[in-house]
């Protein structure tokens, strides 16, 4: 398959077989991730993986549709606003090439913004100064959503002299 066809085939997935996913297909996706473009090397991103026990206290609303891996994927602190938001946009990438990498070997995710609210904060123990960019369900889905309609491109395109 051809990165582009990666990608437009590429969905979120709400609910996942029980089928394991083997520490080494994570660790090859993670690995794959983090080529992700990052400002001065600095490779700003951090990986916490989420047990029971704590997928538990967060209290999603379907356990991640069962997904039988439950990361958070941080970004570090900054000195500025600016290195800031560099750093994010950095992780960003990186859970996009995370993504990318799972699906083109089957598997897929479901991104939840859970992780930022104060009180899931504490339970995944996130430093004060760090973002939470995702809390991640990672598996081999159940069933893939059909595509959804994008708005054309060229609607989204400005031009300045």
């Amino acid at each position: 398959m051809s990165i582009v066809d990666i990608i437009k085939t590429r969905r979120s997935v709400k609910q996942f077989k029980p089928d394991p996913v083997s520490e080494a297909d994570l660790l090859s996706w993670l690995e794959a991730a983090s080529y992700a473009p990052n400002h001065r090397m600095n490779e700003p991103w951090e990986v916490v993986i989420l047990g029971a026990e704590t997928r538990a206290e967060l209290k999603h609303k379907t356990d991640f549709g069962g997904a039988p891996v439950v990361l958070a994927l941080l970004s570090k602190s900054a000195a500025t606003p600016f290195e800031r938001d560099e750093n994010v946009m950095a992780v960003s990438c990186f859970a996009q090439n995370f993504l990318l990498a799972a699906h083109e070997a089957g598997a897929a995710a479901y991104w939840a913004s859970l992780g930022a609210l104060p009180h899931n904060r504490h339970i995944i123990g996130v430093p004060e100064d760090y973002d939470v960019i995702g809390v991640f369900g990672i598996g081999y889905p159940d069933e893939l959503p059909l595509l959804k309609q994008r708005t054309p491109v060229t609607s989204k395109i400005s031009y300045r002299p």
